[in-house]
Order: structure tokens, then C-alpha cells, then sequence
């Protein structure tokens, strides 16, 4: 069972119970505290920015908590975990980042773990998938702040014209890429590897051939017979009869393969839920479905989240956890699911919206998180693995690429740098 926080830590849960102060040598006064926050930007303008939803968070904790200020900083995700890293490194953390990646922070020993933080039924209330992603040795120091997980997203329109129905298996996924292509369907299926989101692609299609990163014990088997499997399928049913279309996958990044589906060039991808604002903003029909896989459905999907994490170095643990209990009550969770079509990370937040006819697009995507499977984000060579699929995996599906030899080169590297660490 987790511990409740203790010492001169409160305990404030999302209801808003507070319990009395613990610990001796508490006067029962406290000194104004400035909290630092740093956190990702979601939005795609000025009009959407994360600062926004930040600015409107904190005037309502603010309100209620005299004596505490929350600065919260936000910065794109091409810069926020550069930018989080070099004020670590100058000796300047900041009290919370909202970033990325927690696992190499916590390695080093400058995190609270989530239970010197959290009220007991915030943190018990985090979905157990994502919980258990946040842990390092078996301790929490990474609070999911945003998920999502992957369907396969179809064109509509361009099915009904080809008399398709979508695929539950890599053959039919196959077959109807032929049907597409020979209609004169630009990209049947587009396979974005290029080295914008190349490790999220592969990780898809590793689950949906019965494998992934790692073994159930979470060992790298970036090589498993599945995994070679799976790309030798890729490169010789799909890549090498042209059924990707005319940008090399080692070239095609997630951006440019969603910009061409809102363009209705696209027949099938994989995509995430911000995808469907883009479709309908564009007018485009389309349908989701689980990911196929090599014999049925995939089992599994990818799920993807990114973290919150607290700093040791200023201290103002009782307050962080304070504010962070409020950050992770329903209201905020699904105020900042809705506005940036993602998913929530807490188990009741979900509930409610399963329950509100309102958010029934983000429905699918919701049932499929109970299964969703998630980068090995407690390894702090993760980063650097990720770096390599995104610069390699393309080429292994390619002409003159080898599966086999990618795959196994990725993995020595991997377990390299695994028992590195």
C-alpha cells in the first residue's frame, strides 16, 4: 500500500479535505512561497497555447491559497526538455516540469516520489497502467499529465468508392492498400518512419505482430523473432509492392502523413485524437478502428503519456503537493483533456467522460487504454533508444534495407546502454 504523506506535509485530496499538519516544530504558520512550473505546449497557436490554461489553473489555486504564487513558464516540446535540463544543470531546477521524460532525473536521486507529494486518493485515483509507468524500481516519481493511444484512422469516402470495409488483419490491411493504390489513392497506407515520430510507428506495429521494445520482464528484445517478423512483412507486402506511396517512410514524418490525410490523399494511418479535429476541420470523413494485427486485432496498443515531476532542490514539498492535488482534481483533468484532445489519467476523470454524451469521439480511444502498452519510459536509456529508432527504423523497411540487421544492431546498442545505466 502507498504511504500517506507525513511530516510537515498536508494532506489535500481532489474533494478538498484537508488534514491537520503533522510532525513537531509545526508553528501553524506559513512563509509566502513562489512555485516554478515548466511546462509543454500543446496548443498550435497563440489562440489554443497550454499558457492559457496554465494562467486560468493558477488564478483559481491562487485565490484560495493567499500566501502561495505559482510562475508557470511554457515552452514548445521542441524546447521545453532542453530547457529543463539546463536549468537542472545550472543549479536552478525549477519546483515541477511537465515534460517528457522523468526516468533520468529521478535516477539521480532530485525527485520527490509521488507519495512524499500526493494526497492518497489523488494518487490511488491515476490509471494503474500509467502508474505503473511512472515508476522507477518500483518507487512513482513520474505523475501521468496527458495520454493518448492509437487507432487506425480510414478514409471514409475513398472506401465506399472502393467498396472496402476496414481491415482487422496486416493481409486484409494489404489488400485493401492494393485496392486503394489501383484506384490512384496516393499514400493507400501511410507509414510515417522519418525521424519526426519514427519510434511510435515502429512500437505500433511491433504490438500489432505480438511483440515490442521489451520482453515481459522488461528486458530490451528489440530483435525478438516478432519484431523481424513484423518488419520483414512491412518491407515485402506493403513498402516494397508501393503501397505507401511516394514518400520513402524513412522521409515521412507523422506531421506530413496527417496533413496528407486532412488532404484526403491518405487511405489508412495510424493516428492519435488530435487527429480528428484536423480531418473534420477539413472536411474529411473518416472512420477509427483497433490496429490490425498479423492474424486478428492487435491485442494491444501504444499508448503514449507524458509526465509531470516534482524537484527536490527548493524544497516546498507540502506545497507543491498541495497545488499538484488541485492540478489533478476532475475539473482541471477534463478541462485540459477536452481542450487538446487527450485523454484523461485519472480513473474518475475518465469515467466522466465515457459518461458525458459530449466526449463520445474520444470513446474508442478510451476503451482502448485499459490495454494500451507504453514506451519503457522507467529506463533512463529510453531517450537515447528512441533517438536511435528514429534515425534507423526507416531504412530497415527500405530497398535495399534489412530488417534483421537494424533490428539487431538497435538492440546491442540498447542492451549496451541499459547496463550502463
Amino acid at each position: 500500500m502507498r504511504r500517506r504523506r507525513t511530516g510537515m506535509i498536508a494532506v489535500v485530496s481532489a474533494l478538498g479535505v484537508t488534514a491537520a499538519l503533522g510532525g513537531c516544530g509545526s508553528s501553524g504558520e506559513s512563509e509566502d512561497v513562489t512555485l516554478r512550473l515548466v511546462a509543454a505546449d500543446y496548443g498550435d497557436s497563440d489562440a489554443n497555447s497550454s499558457q492559457k490554461y496554465w494562467d486560468a489553473l493558477v488564478k483559481g489555486y491562487e485565490a484560495d491559497h493567499p500566501g502561495i504564487k505559482v510562475e508557470v513558464s511554457v515552452y514548445s516540446w521542441t524546447d521545453v526538455d532542453r530547457k529543463v535540463k539546463e536549468m537542472v544543470a545550472a543549479g536552478k531546477a525549477p519546483d515541477m516540469a511537465q515534460i517528457g521524460a522523468y526516468a533520468d532525473y529521478a535516477a539521480k536521486g532530485r525527485l520527490y516520489t509521488a507519495d512524499e507529494l500526493l494526497s492518497i486518493p489523488v494518487q490511488a485515483n491515476f490509471a494503474l497502467q500509467l502508474t505503473d509507468a511512472g515508476e522507477r524500481q518500483r518507487v512513482q516519481y513520474g505523475l501521468p499529465f496527458a495520454s493518448s493511444t492509437r487507432l487506425l484512422f480510414y478514409n471514409k469516402t475513398l472506401f465506399t468508392q472502393a467498396g472496402l470495409t476496414p481491415p482487422k488483419t496486416w493481409n486484409q490491411l494489404a489488400a485493401d492498400a492494393e485496392v486503394l493504390k489501383a484506384d490512384g489513392v496516393k499514400f493507400p497506407y501511410a507509414l510515417p518512419l522519418g525521424p519526426e515520430e519514427a519510434q511510435a510507428e515502429t512500437m505500433q506495429w511491433m504490438l500489432s505482430g505480438g511483440g515490442g521494445y521489451t520482453d515481459d520482464v522488461g528486458t530490451y528484445a528489440i530483435d525478438s523473432d516478432e519484431n523481424v517478423k513484423t518488419f520483414t512483412w512491412l518491407k515485402d507486402e506493403l513498402v516494397g509492392k508501393g503501397l505507401t506511396g511516394p514518400t520513402a517512410p524513412a522521409k515521412l514524418n507523422r506531421a506530413d502523413a496527417f496533413a496528407a490525410f486532412t488532404r484526403g490523399e491518405v487511405g489508412m494511418l495510424s493516428g492519435h485524437p488530435t487527429l480528428m479535429k484536423m480531418a473534420a476541420a477539413k472536411g474529411v470523413k473518416y472512420g477509427m478502428v483497433p490496429m490490425p494485427g498479423a492474424d486478428g486485432q492487435s491485442k494491444s496498443t501504444l499508448g503514449v503519456a507524458d509526465w509531470m515531476m516534482a524537484f527536490k532542490q527548493n524544497g516546498h514539498a507540502e506545497q507543491v503537493g498541495d497545488f499538484l492535488d488541485f492540478v489533478y482534481s476532475d475539473k482541471n483533468v477534463l478541462a485540459f483533456s477536452r481542450e487538446y484532445d487527450l485523454l484523461p489519467v485519472t480513473t474518475s476523470a475518465s469515467e466522466a467522460m465515457t459518461a458525458d454524451t459530449d466526449d463520445q469521439d474520444l470513446a474508442p480511444f478510451l476503451e482502448e487504454l485499459p490495454t494500451a502498452e507504453l514506451y519503457p519510459v522507467d529506463k533512463t536509456s529510453w531517450a537515447g533508444v528512441s533517438a536511435d529508432v528514429k534515425e534507423r527504423m526507416g531504412k530497415a523497411v527500405g530497398a535495399d534495407g534489412s530488417p534483421a540487421g537494424v533490428l539487431g544492431a538497435l538492440q546491442a546498442e540498447a542492451s549496451a546502454a541499459d547496463n550502463a545505466s
